[in-house]
């Protein structure tokens, strides 16, 4: 067969690929065989877009093909499965090592040597990720992206559409396992935030080593990817290449039973967000496995990372960033719901206001990052008792917390308690002031009646302490 005259009747940029056939079914080494000009000017002219990240400027027929790029496993998983598993293959891809997206098709070619499986690869190059390109797929793939994406779209609720698409994914891979990790990297921290599995025994499998020292094994997964653009481990030959990057990540993965995997990171262009992998999938389907996850994986991050900037600018709006409790706005909201009837089954209702004792004469005399660490303190204290659900920082020196179907003695205990936890801590002291409400759960009344004693409150703590300075009367901003 005359490989140049295929090559030469292809306009785009394209080559014959061989690719050697071991008598246990497994590959060796890819060679280009032959390549039409526009392929040969991707590599030798230094005008084009792809020539300058060649390693090796000057094609020579029959060389590996790692001569010219990087190895990449997932390249020579594509070549096997074209070439000797005889299946089509087109993919839109953007390597690491690579400033472009590459579109690239292969088809097997009927001409088998001993030993020896060739196959077409042809590609053209796009600068910018081109969605017409990325949306080019075939009937099955596109019906279970376009699904993928409707889930997250139309439902309200984040994580139920979450649970539904990863079980989804599950099923599409026919695999035992499908998980979405999430990560912090600068805190080094993880979450798990959805899983999927086949049989109920297998919950919670995960738990059994996502302990201490996980993260440790979760940042070596960029180096097991590599350049590549994900990972695709298909029997426990494939597994041991994990060996190389994290032993204990490999035992945990012997240990819990998996013989396959396919490991896809979450990234957007400005963050790493976490990572889907599933286990023990249906590896005569790799392809679609494949296209699938690479575009599912793409809007599974952008729903991802514009959840977590919702959830941030929640935060901003409603958790003050000194003390890390909800700020006014927060509690405005809460009252307007109470008025509105959103708080529904409501039999009694307990207001405290704590105003925080000597804040001004701390920010006077040893400044205001002393006055910063003793509302950041007084809060911590606040919260150990109360949790973060109903209190409040209502003002610069004053919270408040909203207790609702508590008794009157419970109430009056909470009192006592956050006197005489400020007292343990030394250089904390409060001005309390308290109302229950078991008749008509006014929550404005309660307020104002728990505001009044509040400021009985802490007249009576300058009476009992002349010597310090008093705020002036009618003024409620300073302590």
């Amino acid at each position: 067969m005359d490989f140049q005259k295929i090559v030469d009747a292809f306009e785009t940029m394209t080559c014959v690929l061989s690719v050697e056939q071991y008598a246990d079914g497994s590959y060796g080494n890819i060679r280009i065989v032959a390549a039409n000009k526009a392929y040969v000017d991707s590599i030798e002219n230094t005008q084009t877009m792809s020539a300058s990240v060649m390693l090796q400027n000057h094609f020579v027929p029959g060389d590996p093909y790692e001569r010219y790029v990087p190895k990449n496993s997932n390249f020579e998983e594509n070549c096997y499965q074209c070439a000797i598993k005889k299946q089509p293959i087109h993919s839109y891809v953007h390597p690491d090592y690579f400033p472009f997206w590459i579109d690239f098709y292969m088809l097997p070619l009927q001409y088998d040597q001993p030993g020896i499986r060739y196959c077409t690869y042809s590609q053209e190059l796009t600068k910018e990720a081109d969605a017409g390109r990325m949306s080019n797929l075939s009937f099955e793939t596109a019906s279970d992206v376009l699904q993928t994406c409707i889930k997250l779209r139309r439902m309200k609720d984040f994580q139920a559409a979450m649970d539904e698409v990863t079980e989804d994914i599950r099923h599409i891979c026919k695999a035992n396992r499908c998980r979405i990790l999430l990560l912090d990297m600068q805190k080094r921290s993880y979450s798990l935030l959805c899983e999927a599995y086949a049989h109920e025994g297998q919950a919670g499998a995960m738990e059994n080593y996502m302990g201490e020292g996980f993260y440790d094994i979760v940042a070596t997964w960029k180096d097991a990817i590599g350049r590549d653009s994900y990972l695709i481990l298909k029997n426990k030959d494939d597994m041991k290449r994990i060996c190389i990057h994290n032993q204990k990540w490999y035992d945990h993965l012997i240990k819990a039973g998996v013989e396959s995997m396919v490991l896809f990171p979450l990234q957007t262009s400005e963050k790493m967000l976490g990572y889907m992998w599933v286990t023990n999938f249906n590896t005569a389907n790799v392809i679609r496995i494949k296209e699938t996850l690479e575009l599912a994986t793409f809007f599974i991050a952008s729903e991802i990372a514009n959840h977590q900037l919702l959830d941030r600018l929640h935060n901003l709006s409603s958790v003050d960033v000194l003390t890390g409790v909800k700020n006014r706005n927060a509690m405005n909201i809460r009252i307007d719901q109470y008025l509105s009837g959103q708080e529904n089954n409501i039999v009694s209702l307990g207001i405290i206001f704590a105003d925080l004792n000597g804040l001004k004469r701390i920010n006077d005399n040893e400044g205001h990052a002393a006055g910063d660490r003793l509302l950041k303190n007084a809060a911590s204290l606040l919260r150990e008792l109360f949790g973060e659900e109903g209190l409040y920082r209502a003002g610069g020196d004053e919270f408040m917390i909203i207790i609702k179907n508590v008794s009157k003695e419970k109430l009056e205990e909470c009192v006592d308690r956050i006197r005489v936890c400020s007292e343990s801590a030394g250089d904390i002291s409060f001005a309390i002031g308290s109302c229950y409400d078991d008749k008509e759960c006014d929550i404005r009344k309660a307020m104002q009646i728990a505001d009044e004693r509040m400021y009985q409150d802490k007249e009576e703590y300058y009476r009992r302490h002349p010597w310090l300075e008093r705020r002036k009367a009618g003024v409620k901003s300073d302590s």
